[in-house]
């Protein structure tokens, strides 16, 4: 079979169409702000929020109110309850997170045990864009428009607030707000995710995407697009294997985005070791 045909053969189905979109916006929306939250040091905090929110969606579909509003809410909490915990217990940032995350994600599964089956638990913990509907597809598209927009408009002081907060704090900008508006976008990202990788996978799409571009990237615009690229790169790649291989597509995509990852490291590393021209 030629590449051609294993490329759009897929797409005559519609549900590979409505999967593809998906999971292409999740991988843009995703990658830029992992690029941001890479820069910030907030890897643990990205894993912390995408368990917080699971209690969030549960209490929102509990009381039949959209996920939506449910996840946003839950994932701010946790942010709140973070900072709380580190500055009254005086413990370390890890740790303080590390107690909200397991508390939250334990919190979320005793909620979903006493709503099943209302609730598919595994749908939820590892996505499957495999069997996106066409509400979830518009769902994920205007979540990720959204957040998009929110980034362009204030890009210039998530930037400045990302590499140096004091100094953006003493001129002026109002970084309190930032802090949290860019936990309440991650909240909404990882809602936007629950179709395609799930609210645990989908650290590997806020993590590991900026986390490749750091390694190859020389200023900020070129990790954002080299994130990106790597991002949409994981999704379509994951979700054909997934395809074609009859496995899980939030599993795949990950893998792929972490394979991704230590190929580009392999080269930095392999290109450092060779002798450089006089």
């Amino acid at each position: 079979m030629a590449l051609i045909d294993l490329l759009l053969e897929p797409l005559s189905y519609g549900f590979m169409r409505l999967a593809l979109i998906t999971s292409i916006t999740v991988g843009v929306v995703a990658s830029v702000l992992s690029a941001i939250i890479v820069v910030r040091g907030w890897s643990l905090l990205g894993d912390a929020i995408s368990h917080a929110v699971l209690p969030g969606i549960a209490v929102a579909v509990a009381l039949n109110i959209p996920f939506i509003v449910g996840g946003m809410a839950a994932g701010i909490v946790a942010a709140v309850l973070i900072g709380f915990v580190e500055s009254r217990a005086r413990v370390r940032n890890d740790t303080a997170i590390g107690i909200v995350l397991t508390g939250a994600f334990a919190l979320g599964l005793v909620i979903i045990s006493r709503l099943r089956p209302t609730i598919d638990v595994f749908h939820i913990l590892f996505g499957n864009v495999l069997g996106v509907s066409p509400q979830s597809m518009m769902i994920s598209a205007a979540i990720g428009a959204a957040i998009l927009l929110t980034l362009a408009l204030f890009m210039k002081e998530i930037i400045a607030f990302t590499f140096d907060p004091v100094f953006s704090y003493v001129a002026g900008l109002p970084t309190t707000l930032i802090h949290y508006s860019l936990m309440a976008l991650m909240s909404l990202t990882i809602i936007s995710a629950l179709e395609t990788v799930g609210i645990i996978l989908i650290v590997s799409l806020l993590v590991t995407p900026g986390a490749t571009a750091q390694l190859l990237a020389k200023n900020m615009t070129e990790m954002i697009m080299l994130s990106i690229l790597v991002g949409v790169t994981s999704s379509i790649a994951g979700l054909y294997l997934s395809f074609y291989l009859a496995v899980s597509s939030g599993g795949t995509i990950a893998l792929i985005v972490t394979l991704i990852f230590f190929t580009a490291l392999t080269i930095k590393k392999l290109r450092r070791s060779l002798p450089r021209e006089q």
